[in-house]
C-alpha cells in the first residue's frame, strides 16, 4: 500500500505518536535507557499492528453491468460508541495504488481522486454510524474492472480488498449464408454468425440440427471498440447438405447464454449439377416414350379385339339367316 503522510497521519496516528513520544525520551538520556527504550519499541509496534479494525468485504467477485452503478460492499465493526468525525475511509485499486475515493473529517477528501473516477463515486455517508463504508460507483465502464481495497480507520484501522467484473451483454447474433443462391450439394458454403457491443470475451458455439456441436472448421474473432466492448464473429464452414439447420448460440462467462440464431438450408436455396440434369431429363423423356409405345400397343389391341368380336357377331348372324331359310322351304318340298 502507498499512502502519502496525509494519509498516514489519518490511518496510524498511533504509530506517529508512539514514534515521536520515543525520540523525545530519548534525547539526552543515558545509554542504558536509549538501550530499554530500544527494545521496548518493536514491543509498542506489535501491540498496535494487533489492534486492527475488523473489515469485512465480499468473498466472490461483484459483476456490474456495463454503463449501470454498481455497489462495492464494505462494512467494519466497533464495538465502542464512536463519532462520524472520527471515521476515515479510503477506497483504492489494489494493483496500481490509486485513489478512488477518500473520506475523513466528516467529508468527502477528492483532492487525490483519479481523474478517471471523478464525479462518478459515493459514500453512504449517513451508513457510517452503522459501519458501512461501501462504495457507490456510478457509470461502471470496463476500464473500472479490478480489484479494489477499502481501508478504514475508527480508533483502529483495519482493510479489506474485493474484485470487481465488468459484464456486458451482446446484441442478438445474425446467421448469415454465403453464397445464398446457385447452391449444389456438397459445395463447401461459409455460416457468419455476428453480434456486438459485449463484455467479457463471448464464447460460440454451432451445432448442427440434431444437437450435435461442430468445432473443426470453425474460425471465430472478436476486436474491442473505443469502450473496450467486444464484437464477434464466427465463420464455420460445411459440406452443403439440403434441409440441414446449422445454430450459433453465445456463452458469456459472466451472465451465462444470451440468445442463438440458427440457419435452414432447404431445396430452393440448392440447384443440381449440370450432369445430373441430363440424366434426369433422359429418365424423362424414356419414360414418356415408354407411356406412348405402351398407349400405341392398348389401343391397337383395342381396335383387333373389336374387329374379331364385330367379325364373330357377322358370322353368327349369316348362320342364323341361312337356318331360317332351311326352314321356309321345307314345307314347299312336300
Amino acid at each position: 500500500m502507498t499512502i502519502n503522510l496525509k494519509q498516514l497521519a489519518v490511518f496510524k496516528p498511533g504509530f506517529l505518536r508512539t514514534v515521536l513520544c520515543l525520540t523525545t525520551l530519548t534525547r539526552g538520556t543515558e545509554t542504558p535507557r536509549k538501550t530499554m527504550l530500544c527494545y521496548l519499541l518493536p514491543v509498542l509496534l506489535a501491540v498496535q499492528a494487533l489492534a486492527v479494525l475488523e473489515v469485512q468485504v465480499p468473498d466472490l467477485p461483484v459483476v456490474a453491468l456495463y454503463g449501470m452503478e454498481a455497489t462495492l460492499n464494505c462494512s467494519f465493526s466497533h464495538a465502542a460508541p464512536f463519532n462520524l468525525s472520527a471515521v476515515s475511509v479510503f477506497w483504492q485499486l489494489t494493483d496500481t495504488k490509486r485513489t478512488v475515493h477518500s473520506y475523513w473529517g466528516g467529508q468527502d477528501q477528492l483532492e487525490d481522486q483519479g481523474e478517471s473516477f471523478a464525479n462518478r463515486t459515493s459514500l453512504y455517508a449517513s451508513q457510517l454510524g452503522a459501519g458501512n463504508a461501501s462504495l457507490l460507483l456510478k457509470g461502471v465502464r470496463v476500464a473500472d474492472e479490478g480489484s479494489y481495497t477499502c481501508f478504514v480507520r475508527v480508533e483502529t484501522h483495519g482493510s479489506a480488498s474485493l474484485l470487481l467484473q465488468v459484464a456486458a451483454p451482446y446484441s442478438k447474433p445474425l446467421v448469415t449464408l454465403a453464397p445464398d443462391s446457385n447452391l449444389r450439394p456438397g459445395e463447401e458454403v461459409a455460416l457468419t454468425c455476428v453480434a456486438h457491443g459485449g463484455y467479457p470475451e463471448v464464447d460460440v458455439l454451432w451445432q448442427d440440427g440434431h444437437g450435435r456441436n461442430l468445432t473443426d472448421n470453425v474460425t471465430t474473432s472478436l476486436v474491442a471498440n473505443e469502450e473496450g466492448l467486444f464484437n464477434v464473429r464466427s465463420v464455420l464452414t460445411v459440406a452443403l447438405e439440403p434441409n440441414s439447420t446449422y445454430s450459433c448460440r453465445l456463452a458469456n462467462p459472466l451472465l451465462g447464454e444470451e440468445g442463438h440464431a440458427s440457419v435452414t438450408i432447404t431445396g430452393q436455396n440448392m440447384v443440381f449439377p449440370p450432369v445430373a440434369l441430363w440424366v434426369t431429363v433422359g429418365l424423362a423423356v424414356c419414360l414418356l416414350g415408354l407411356l406412348i409405345a405402351l398407349a400405341a400397343v392398348c389401343h391397337r389391341k383395342i381396335k383387333e379385339s373389336c374387329e374379331e368380336a364385330r367379325a364373330a357377331k357377322e358370322l353368327e348372324e349369316a348362320k342364323e339367316l341361312e337356318e331360317e331359310s332351311k326352314t321356309a322351304m321345307t314345307p314347299l318340298k312336300s
